[in-house]
């Protein structure tokens, strides 16, 4: 099955948590800033409340980005309103970036295990599967989302099944395994640890399967170069700015315009 989510001109680039160089990341102010530098991809991590509603936010307590507050998960929606991202920025839902910025597709990491359900709920609501990219580092999570959507939606690997594919690519199992992982691309650092992921090889098995390789997170513009060289099929990057130069210079810029995938 072939999803419209990727179908715009490789590589693609993904904003990671919007773009803001003053510490307001996964906020509006950061999402919009992205899209108007001319991404269709932006990043982000949803986290549920107390209540039971989906934020784009990254980390499980609210202190490193809002100085202090506590868990997410033991706070109501009304409790958060009253924090800011760096001191200025409230933080968002998932319902409100998905609505407020309908141009363009996300990627996004579920981070708790009842994200998987009101992510796929959402998704549902709005018809948005061809929007939205589903990953998490749990592939128990990413699967139970993908099993709730009325219709299907594109996937990145989890741990497990990245690290199968790792393993077992070379031995040409890497299409086995994502047709029963439910994935089309992976997203992996270059490196981790003492192993280079990323190898020319490797990018051959993958592409031979039909799956995309994204790598994150890629700041330096060299090291765009050199990976998009190397033949990636997309980068998330913190810098933004300097991403976006680089794939002007190739010239696959902007990539905003084109619309999101339709139902």
């Amino acid at each position: 099955m072939s999803f419209s989510y990727f179908d715009s001109p490789a590589p693609l680039g993904f904003s990671h948590r919007g773009f803001s160089r003053d510490g307001l990341e996964n906020s509006m102010a950061a999402f919009r800033a992205a899209a108007e530098l001319g991404f269709g991809y932006l990043e982000t991590d949803v986290r549920t409340t107390r209540d039971g509603v989906l934020l784009a936010f990254h980390d499980a307590t609210l202190d490193r980005v809002a100085g202090a507050g506590g868990p997410v998960r033991s706070l109501s929606l009304r409790e958060l309103r009253q924090a800011r991202i760096g001191g200025s920025e409230p933080v968002p839902t998932f319902e409100e970036v998905l609505t407020q910025l309908p141009d363009v597709r996300l990627n996004v990491d579920i981070k708790d295990a009842a994200g998987s359900a009101e992510l796929a709920r959402l998704l549902n609501k709005h018809g948005a599967q061809d929007r939205v990219l589903v990953t998490s580092f749990s592939d128990r999570r990413r699967l139970a989302a993908l099993r709730r959507l009325s219709r299907p939606a594109a996937s990145s690997a989890g741990v497990l099944f990245t690290a199968l594919t790792v393993l077992l690519a070379p031995a040409g199992l890497a299409g086995l395994l994502a047709r029963l992982g439910r994935y089309q691309c992976l997203q992996v650092p270059e490196v981790q640890g003492r192993l280079r992921i990323v190898t020319a090889r490797f990018l051959a098995h993958c592409h031979k399967a039909g799956l995309q390789v994204h790598v994150w997170t890629v700041n330096d513009p060299a090291d765009m170069e050199r990976l998009l060289d190397l033949g990636v099929d997309g980068l998330v990057s913190d810098r933004a700015d300097l991403l976006a130069e680089v794939l002007a210079q190739r010239g696959t810029w902007p990539q905003r315009g084109s619309g999101p995938a339709g139902p």
